[in-house]
């Protein structure tokens, strides 16, 4: 199904913040009305998308109960990976065609990822509060050791989620010395070529990095017990998605020892508040924390903007292109 033919069409973005001003968003290459929202709550959805054809959601749930008074709405793109956020099933059964955006992100969530290893591999965050508390001015020493501080090159990698963004941490992460495993599905009985049980990832690893889906299957894919197989020296890195972590266990392990350290920039619920079991223990030495921007440098919003708008425009054509319905 595309558009139908109409001297102007409506596109309503409904969280226009999530991509920063300073981005461009393409033309979009036919006649249309075009309507956006820095926010839109729960409560604004079906207001704001009456009368609308095409609609652009980040983060904005687009549930069953809403979809089913949008009887005029044939496109909903999604202008991120993840899409949990919108009903699918009911999409297939009423012909709503779904898209996402893939791979535009490829060198900064990557990289964010490795940042955050060094970070907790060598105690960067410790030793400037260390700094600022006047542990060096005490020491009277030209540099002071209070915390150990790790090498990256030669430790080993589990990457859990072999898509764009993990193999891509593979390749960033093998080009600073450090030994690649790719983990197979949690509960496969048998592994894939190239793929190692979930369970010795945990427990041979040195740092678990995390960018799976967020589905039934993935929900709290690291729990107490998971987190228990693990080295004590090892990280824990989840730029995927905060449900892929069971928070309080996580806490829990940060706090008894059972690893090392751990740097999470997705949660549960966003924006995250001091009910959230991280947030709660943001003061933690060994845990580093950052309101989901891992994907975020200006490159690949910029990539991301213009997937988003070339996939209008394929659909408009008749074209599917990164569709998920």
């Amino acid at each position: 199904m595309s558009l139908p033919n109409a001297t102007s069409l409506r596109i309503a973005f409904l969280d226009r913040a999530t991509i920063p001003t300073q981005i461009e968003l393409p033309r979009v290459p036919f006649d249309h009305q075009w309507l956006e929202y820095d926010f839109t709550s729960p409560g604004q959805v079906v207001e704001r998308l009456q009368g609308v054809q095409v609609v652009i959601t980040n983060k904005v749930v687009l549930d069953r109960e809403q979809l089913s008074q949008l009887p005029d709405l044939k496109l909903i793109a999604v202008s991120a990976t993840g899409f949990n956020n919108v009903d699918i099933d009911y999409c297939a059964e009423r012909g709503i065609a779904v898209t996402n955006v893939q791979g535009y992100a490829t060198q900064s969530v990557p990289e964010h990822v490795i940042a955050m290893i060094f970070a907790l591999k060598r105690n960067l965050m410790a030793y400037h509060n260390d700094i600022a508390a006047g542990e060096w001015q005490r020491n009277k020493q030209f540099c002071f050791f209070t915390q150990p501080i790790g090498d990256v090159a030669g430790s080993t990698l589990a990457v859990v989620g072999s898509g764009a963004l993990g193999q891509a941490t593979a390749q960033l992460a093998k080009a600073v010395g450090m030994q690649v495993l790719f983990a197979e599905r949690k509960g496969e009985s048998s592994c894939r070529p190239g793929f190692v049980p979930f369970e010795t990832c945990l427990e041979v690893a040195d740092v678990v990095s995390l960018h799976c889906p967020l589905n039934q299957q993935t929900h709290n894919l690291i729990g107490a017990d998971e987190l228990s197989k693990m080295k004590s020296t090892a990280l824990l890195i989840n730029t995927g998605r905060g449900g892929l972590v069971d928070e309080q266990a996580l806490i829990w392990a940060l706090q008894q020892g059972d690893i090392a350290a751990a740097g999470v920039d997705v949660f549960t619920q966003e924006p995250a508040d001091t009910s959230n079991p991280l947030l709660a223990n943001i003061s933690l030495p060994n845990l580093l924390l950052t309101p989901h921007v891992a994907w975020g440098s200006d490159s690949s919003i910029q990539n991301l903007a213009n997937i988003l708008i070339d996939n209008i425009a394929a659909f408009a054509r008749g074209e599917k292109q990164n569709r998920v319905v």
